[in-house]
């Protein structure tokens, strides 16, 4: 018999692995170089939503029927989300610590005139902000450790219904493959599937709504060598290890070479988490 998963545990390891390895944020000298990231990762976004999504058009349908309302939206980013909402409530408060982030979002609120954005510069959940009738994250809870507080302090300011966007990797994807080799269970980093399933450990038993855009675009990498020096950061295995033989077989498997360019296969699909407060 299986023993049972502590799906909080769980989430805090990949967590700090992959915060260990990926730092979110770079000093004050970087501070130009993190703009500019912040300006690509935005025309990523405004690329990915040319397409309408269940997920904005369900969020929307909710403000739409309570007018008036307010919003939180946690770990803001360049505001994509808090420029949508605030079309639709009557203010949105948007917490994000990123410098970079924050200037740009700043950028895109001056540029469409939107005037009911309030902006707070600090991490969930220590920053202090008041009550909300709505709540999103989007995306943003993979760096923060303590699921549990994170989600407490969630509900704690939203008087009506909490949203929650996170990545939802398939069963059968190549950091799957890789990661029960690796690490012996499915998952590279944090995700829904241990999200969820530690919310269900809380108490909180949320609806989801799987985005009907299907799955996300694939990474590309140059040659074998590069996109095993990729999976190997992912995983962060830095120099000689002896899982490269069967790294290097895996990616030899499962990417498909086009024109030159190394194409991996789509394995990562984005999900909404609702729930009432």
């Amino acid at each position: 018999m299986e023993k049972i998963t502590d799906a909080l545990r769980l989430w805090r390891q990949l967590v700090e692995r992959h915060v260990e390895h990926y730092p979110a944020h770079g000093d004050d000298e970087d501070r130009d170089v993190w703009v500019e990231r912040a300006r690509w990762f935005h025309q990523m976004v405004l690329k990915r939503w040319q397409q309408r999504d269940s997920s904005r058009d369900f969020v929307i349908s909710q403000l739409k029927q309570h007018p008036g309302s307010t919003v939180l939206d946690i770990g803001a980013g360049t505001g994509a989300w808090s420029c949508l909402m605030a079309g639709h409530a009557r203010s949105v408060t948007a917490v994000e610590p990123s410098e970079g982030m924050l200037t740009v979002m700043q950028e895109n609120l001056a540029q469409q005139g939107i005037d009911n954005v309030a902006i707070v510069q600090d991490t969930w959940p220590e920053a202090e902000v008041e009550p909300h009738d709505f709540s999103l994250c989007a995306h943003a809870l993979y760096g923060c450790a303590d699921l549990e507080r994170f989600m407490r302090r969630m509900q704690d300011r939203t008087r009506r219904m909490c949203f929650l966007l996170l990545r939802v990797p398939i069963p059968d994807g190549l950091m799957t493959e890789a990661a029960m080799h690796l690490w012996g269970q499915p998952y590279d980093s944090p995700n829904f599937q241990v999200a969820y399933n530690a919310m269900m450990q809380m108490g909180i038993y949320a609806n989801v709504l799987m985005e009907d855009i299907g799955l996300w675009r694939p990474w590309t990498s140059a040659s074998l060598d590069e996109a095993l020096n990729k999976i190997k950061g992912k995983f962060g295995l830095t120099g000689p290890s002896e899982h490269d033989a069967f790294l290097t077989d895996l990616l030899r498997r499962r990417l498909v070479c086009e024109e030159g360019i190394y194409v991996w296969p789509r394995g990562v699909r984005s999900a909404l988490i609702y729930w009432e407060v």
